[in-house]
């Protein structure tokens, strides 16, 4: 059943009551706000007491004069998974957005240079902690509004403008998070390379970056949240290639597949010198596609890697990430062609964690092997609902790879 809206989408909620997903969604929206609701209950006065997991907000609008604050739950207790998408899929998307939704923000505008700002002092030591830490926020009003939804960070609840805040917790902070933090010399890309290696979450280093944790001392500063998840991943990533370009080629062809909340993943990967194209397809009824046609979406790059930021946006990073990671487990680099569809229903802005823990989750599953790229596209189609001439078109890597077999074919 497609999603419906109006009388139609009430009957259907009626009918369903969050169990049978008749209105086409992988997830129960009118359950996930309700619940969180509930929690938010409690924040009706002008005071909120929490462990924030630790969570942070550094805004992007008004630039380099942004919005920034500390977020937490009104609750007291372990709320550590509330912000670490490396754990969320096995959750599901619901609790998830039961979660992120609880999520309190107390506001306050700063610039990005700011350094005596005792909101910012406070982000910062609280973006350190490795475990929650409980605070207490006062805002000048109670908090209200929508929640806070964006294409690249988890979504989050209210705000309220914050009168103050104060840190009721000890941080407990890793040794290797403090070594990087206390290195005033060491450049950010460096540190966030460190801090990757000594098994940092890259979620944590994220948050680390966001605050202006990391980096020169003179070169310190806030990073609005959505340019630090793509910067992180696009830091990592570029270090693993460095040396994935100096490994062996892949041998095979390789097709990975992953179903999961109304998204279709797939990568081919196929011998050859490193190149990566990531391309989405949105069906009508999606978050970005409110037409009838399928919108198709890529971008590519070659052996060097890019010089422009990726027209498709911080999930292309995200996607890059996680097929570096696999490549480089593997001591192999490869062409890698990797490609969604987005079905009707997924209509909610949730942050491209969602594609680099689901490739994540797809590259860890044994692949399909093949002898040729073609045997591997053939199976694809069999799998997506777009036709194989609709990816053809769309991409070309897989036209190159083809170009390249056919020639190998006639040259023996």
């Amino acid at each position: 059943m497609s999603v419906t809206s109006g009388a139609a989408r009430r009957v259907v909620c009626i009918l369903c009551r969050g169990v049978k997903m008749m209105c086409g969604r992988p997830y129960c929206p009118a359950l996930a706000i309700k619940r969180a609701n509930v929690k938010l209950a409690s924040v009706a006065s002008d005071r909120l007491e929490g462990s924030t997991p630790p969570s942070v907000y550094v805004g992007w609008r008004g630039y380099p004069r942004v919005r920034i604050g500390p977020a937490a739950p009104p609750q007291i207790g372990d709320t550590g998974v509330f912000e670490t998408p490396e754990a969320w899929l096995e959750r599901g998307i619901e609790e998830v957005l039961e979660m992120r939704l609880s999520l309190v923000r107390g506001l306050s505008r700063a610039h990005v240079k700011e350094r005596g700002d005792k909101v910012v002092e406070a982000l910062r030591e609280l973006a350190l902690s490795s475990s929650p830490v409980e605070v207490e926020m006062k805002f000048l009003r109670p908090p209200r509004g929508g929640p806070l939804l964006d294409p690249h960070a988890p979504p989050m609840g209210p705000s309220g403008i914050l009168d103050r805040v104060k840190i009721l917790g000890n941080p407990k902070v890793d040794k290797h998070v403090e070594k990087a933090y206390g290195d005033t010399d060491l450049r950010a890309s460096e540190a966030v390379v460190s801090l990757y290696k000594a098994g940092i979450p890259v979620s944590a280093i994220q948050r680390l970056l966001s605050v202006g944790a990391l980096g020169t001392a003179r070169r310190r500063k806030l990073v609005p949240t959505r340019w630090s998840i793509t910067a992180v991943d696009d830091v990592i990533s570029k270090h693993l290639l460095d040396e994935i370009r100096e490994f062996p080629w892949l041998n095979e062809v390789r097709l990975y597949l992953r179903r999961y909340a109304k998204n279709l993943f797939a990568a081919i990967l196929a011998p050859g010198a490193w190149s990566f194209e990531w391309i989405e397809a949105w069906f009508p009824g999606t978050t970005w596609n409110r037409g009838r046609e399928v919108e198709i979406e890529g971008d590519s790059e070659g052996y060097w890697g890019r010089a422009t930021y990726a027209s498709i946006g911080g999930c292309y990073y995200a996607a890059r990430l996680a097929t570096c990671e696999h490549l480089y487990r593997l001591r192999r680099q490869a062409v890698a062609v990797v490609v969604r569809e987005i079905y009707e229903g997924f209509d909610l802005p949730i942050g491209v964690w969602f594609v680099r823990e689901n490739l994540r989750k797809m590259y860890s599953s044994p692949p399909l092997r093949f002898d040729t790229v073609e045997e591997a596209l053939l199976h694809l189609a069999g799998v997506t609902r777009l036709s194989l001439d609709t990816w053809l078109r769309s991409s070309r890597l897989l036209r190159s790879l083809l170009t390249q077999e056919a020639l190998d074919a006639f040259m023996r």
